[in-house]
């Protein structure tokens, strides 16, 4: 494994180009199929100057190259804006959405055992997983993933195998991993450093990979496209080395919890389904019976992709454990994202529920549809930024969405 840069560095475009083509060259790709795992556009990442300079090290080299975009479960990304979001079109790369919604998009790579899983869950679940994943990985020799490291409230740092899974991984694994992550819960689990049980998980499934697997791991300044690290090997370690100087990078510590948060939620998030982050990155400096405002005009709906998101709300996460028959059936991935912007709290069948904060969306969202969703709304002409950033018990994050916030 290689690194360069750290905490506080901005790497030049002449270092990072030279980094990745000295890379690169290290590889043996002289006639094999190589595939490149990106990530999509909801993370900060300086990606036109990555797949140039990937794309002139693997060309005439490789016989065919792949750009597969980390899409998960969000929204695909159309021809004109998959073009803009590497840069160019480059001769000989395909760039393409992972297509999750398409069954025939995977293949199964084995099973995980029901005893393996309680093992690598510390014994929160116990059932055994089809290990599905997108069919272009599989065909490949030799796989790279492309990506930053964030905190990150399912599997405590972002990168490396979870470019896999979940990112071009089928629902199996995507379900079982992201309810794990809830049932430790965001508040916990965010900004852990190590391997995690949701990171042992993907770990396991990620080994099943038949390709060569490499990692170009990113640690880049929040909303920028400032790179202030890079590591490049085996998946685990890249990811490793990132996950230790984004852990220094994109985490600010409070003296004391603070009555309210206004997180203001960045374009690239254009539906709650991932603005949500501006929610998990700011839960731990809440103070008990609080406030956090998601301010994001230009949403307007919750979730294209997951309308059952509407149906169930959002709620914490003994709401669905302690009437688990009535939800056991949906989608865990659906059920945990309500957990998480949800946040902390409590359920049981005399008290109901009772919830740690209050989550407040002052979007473009219809009043009736938030409502109906257990969420509060605001109209966002009624918020006065000036005013809540003189406020000495509210706390203002611009750009949010990737930098945690935790009490020291």
């Amino acid at each position: 494994m290689t690194v360069i840069g750290g905490p506080g560095a901005e790497l030049e475009d002449e270092q990072v180009a030279d980094f990745v083509r000295t890379a690169i060259d290290g590889l043996d790709v002289a006639g094999k199929r190589v595939c490149l795992v990106i990530p999509d556009a909801t993370r900060s990442c300086p990606l036109p100057l990555l797949v140039r300079e990937l794309h002139a090290a693997l060309a005439g080299r490789a016989s065919a190259m792949t750009a597969l975009v980390a899409l998960g479960t969000h929204a695909a990304m159309t021809d004109d804006q998959l073009e803009a979001h590497v840069g160019a079109a480059y001769p000989g790369l395909d760039v393409v959405n992972h297509a999750w919604w398409d069954p025939d998009t995977f293949v199964s790579l084995g099973t995980i055992s029901s005893e393996r899983v309680k093992q690598l869950s510390e014994g929160r679940l116990e059932q055994a997983v089809d290990v599905r994943i997108n069919r272009l990985v599989v065909e490949s020799d030799v796989v790279i993933v492309v990506g930053p490291v964030f905190p990150h409230e399912v599997v405590g740092f972002s990168g490396g195998n979870k470019y896999f899974f979940p990112g071009v991984a089928g629902p199996e694994v995507i379900d079982l991993s992201h309810w794990l992550g809830a049932l430790i819960s965001s508040a916990e689990i965010i900004g852990t450093r190590g391997t995690t049980p949701v990171r042992a998980l993907i770990d396991e499934a990620a080994a099943m990979v038949p390709a060569e697997r490499h990692a170009l791991g990113l640690v880049v300044t929040s909303g920028t496209g400032t790179l202030q690290a890079m590591a490049f090997g085996d998946p685990q370690e890249a990811w490793a080395a990132c996950a230790d100087v984004s852990a220094q990078v994109h985490v600010r510590h409070l003296d004391r919890p603070v009555r309210r948060v206004v997180s203001l939620v960045p374009e690239k998030y254009d539906d709650m389904w991932t603005a949500a982050k501006g929610f998990y990155k700011v839960e731990p400096v809440v103070a008990d019976g609080g406030q956090v405002i998601l301010y994001a005009p230009h949403i307007t709906e919750i979730s294209a992709m997951h309308p059952e998101i509407e149906e169930i709300g959002y709620h914490c996460r003994d709401y669905f454990t302690a009437q688990w028959d009535r939800f056991s059936h949906l989608h865990w991935g659906v059920l945990a994202h309500s957990t998480h912007l949800r946040g902390a709290g409590t359920y049981d069948a005399e008290h109901g529920e009772r919830l740690r904060v209050t989550v407040t969306l002052a979007t473009g969202i219809p009043e009736d549809v938030v409502r109906a969703a257990n969420l509060d709304h605001l109209d966002p002409a009624d918020v006065d930024l000036a005013a809540l950033e003189a406020d000495p018990d509210t706390l203002v994050v611009p750009q949010a969405g990737e930098v945690l916030f935790r009490l020291r």
